[in-house]
């Protein structure tokens, strides 16, 4: 049996080295042989399969500071390299819309060191130059003793109003912009009489605010300024009955300056327990905001009842007083313009810009990280512990971190709570007794992280803040330049860093816009159309 199996062996062999072999064709020594040629891309990719690892692509080293640096160093960019208009440019969040690009990042670096507001400013520049008088600049020694020079913005913005000009004010986000229409504003007070209201509380000077933060901020500033001038400065917040705004209102002495938001104006006004026919100077701060569709129907009503000045003879008449229009915004986008011709007739506004207006800020550090929303709270919270180490053990800041809803800051502080992390939170659906104050505790230090909506974007000085941290992406350009305006302030000790982090499909179109922008050097697309019409007057 074993002997059977060797012998079939090679008794098959052997049939098989007889057998006639077909379609085989005999060909002569000197005959060439056929060529097989294999496309290259097909050779390069067995060649990957072979080596076990991606093809590198040849990365030039360029010495200096960078302006994008990308996890991939090929889509590195060199500070002193700029894009052209139209040059095409190798963007890092090119792809990111694919999932297989998460943990991907990049980010924008400091270009300089110092905020934009505070360049090129001469060392010999002061208050007294810009014709403010003795004791306006005695009132600002006492009220803040650290502002020595003014701004850029300040620079520009105080000589025009003290002129009687209208002014339409669009400049970045800490660049100074609450004191360069307070100064003139006071000084203009001290000048006229104040004429006697029978029943009515009748400011002469307005100021009006999106928020009841940014209201409890502007008078905080103005306060100490009218102390020190003998001007009465009040604050009417919103969230409150009317039983609150009657009381408010009846204070003695009467009010000067007003510090108020749109709903509780409104329902002053109809409440008939105030009069602007007093009125003299009118400031829309966030104007841009105070404008939307959420404010436009409260706002048409106010500006009803505002008697606003033509042209500066206007307002050289005590007895007859008609009002100074102010209107300031870090942000401008497209609309606007239809929206301020309901205010004023273009040709009456005095237009001062900024040269950093809409551009991403060259003195903040801004890095976007590409996750999927599973990998954000992880994220999140090493980030906060990374920097409670840094905070216990070296000069550092607070952090702010946004979201787009009250339920995301809700469910986010029960997450911190868990990791025993410290923080305050700011939401829009607070009650007005919770609400009141909590921007106010976290600029005092009470606590160093801040979970917050949008309504800690606008106007807040937060100067101690020096990282933001975008956990849900803003919807829109003009909310991440808000967001991000509040770090690198003018008057911040540390300097400011911002990270996002990338989720949706929505959130990479925008931050591929925003990267273009970085790379190219110039302003964020649609933002800048609606101020760039008329420019009587730039800085």
């Amino acid at each position: 049996m074993d002997l059977k199996r060797p012998l079939r062996m090679v008794w098959l062999a052997s049939r098989l080295l007889l057998a006639p072999q077909r379609g085989l064709v005999v060909r002569r020594p000197d005959e060439p042989l056929p060529v097989v040629r294999i496309p290259r891309a097909l050779q390069r990719r067995q060649e990957q399969r072979q080596s076990g690892r991606s093809p590198q692509r040849l990365v030039l080293a360029r010495p200096g500071p960078l302006l994008i640096s990308a996890r991939r160093p090929e889509l590195n960019q060199p500070a002193r390299l700029t894009l052209g208009r139209w040059e095409s440019a190798p963007l890092a969040s090119r792809g990111w819309k694919n999932r297989r690009s998460h943990r991907d990042h990049f980010s924008i670096e400091r270009a300089q060191h110092e905020a934009p507001a505070l360049r090129n400013l001469s060392s010999k520049s002061s208050f007294a130059d810009l014709g403010l008088e003795p004791r306006v600049l005695r009132a600002l020694q006492e009220a803040a003793p650290e502002v020595v020079r003014p701004t850029t913005v300040q620079s520009s913005t105080i000589p025009s109003l003290l002129r009687g000009c209208h002014i339409l004010c669009a400049a970045e986000t800490g660049s100074g912009k609450t004191l360069g229409y307070l100064l003139p504003l006071v000084q203009r007070l001290l000048g006229q009489p104040n004429l006697d209201s029978l029943s009515l509380s009748a400011p002469r000077g307005l100021v009006l605010v999106p928020s009841r933060e940014l209201a409890e901020q502007v008078r905080a500033v103005a306060q100490p300024l009218g102390s020190s001038l003998g001007l009465q400065v009040r604050e009417l917040g919103g969230g409150h009955g009317m039983s609150r705004i009657r009381m408010q209102l009846s204070k003695q002495p009467p009010v000067d300056v007003l510090v108020a938001t749109p709903g509780a104006l409104w329902k002053a006004l109809k409440s008939q327990l105030i009069s602007l026919k007093q009125l003299s100077y009118l400031v829309l701060d966030e104007a841009d905001t105070l404008l939307d569709e959420s404010f436009l129907e409260l706002m048409d009503y106010i500006l009803e009842k505002s008697y606003i000045a033509e042209g500066p003879a206007d307002l050289k008449d005590p007895f007859n007083p008609k009002a100074q229009l102010v209107l300031v915004g870090a942000t401008f986008p497209e609309g606007v313009g239809q929206l301020l011709s309901k205010v004023a007739s273009p040709d009456s506004l005095t237009t001062i810009t900024s040269s950093k207006l809409h551009c991403i800020m060259p003195h903040v550090r801004q890095t976007f990280m590409r996750l999927k929303g599973a990998e954000k709270v992880t994220e999140l919270v090493q980030i906060l512990k990374q920097h409670d180490k840094v905070y216990r053990t070296g000069p550092s800041g607070t952090v702010l971190v946004f979201c787009n809803s009250s339920s995301t800051v809700n469910w986010l502080g029960y997450i911190l709570d868990d990791h025993k992390i410290q923080h305050l939170r700011l939401q829009g659906q607070m009650p007005a007794s919770m609400r009141a104050g909590i921007f106010q505790c976290f600029q005092k230090g009470s606590r160093d992280i801040l979970l917050c909506t949008d309504i800690a974007s606008r106007g807040l000085d937060s100067s101690h803040v020096d990282l933001v941290v975008n956990y849900d992406f803003p919807l829109t350009l003009q909310d991440y330049i808000h967001r991000a305006g509040r770090v690198g302030r003018v008057g911040s000790e540390v300097p400011g860093t911002v990270i996002s982090f990338v989720t949706h499909p929505w959130d990479v179109s925008l931050v591929q816009k925003i990267e273009l922008a970085a790379r190219r050097r110039r302003s964020l697309p649609g933002l800048g159309s609606s101020v760039r019409e008329p420019l009587p007057q730039q800085i």
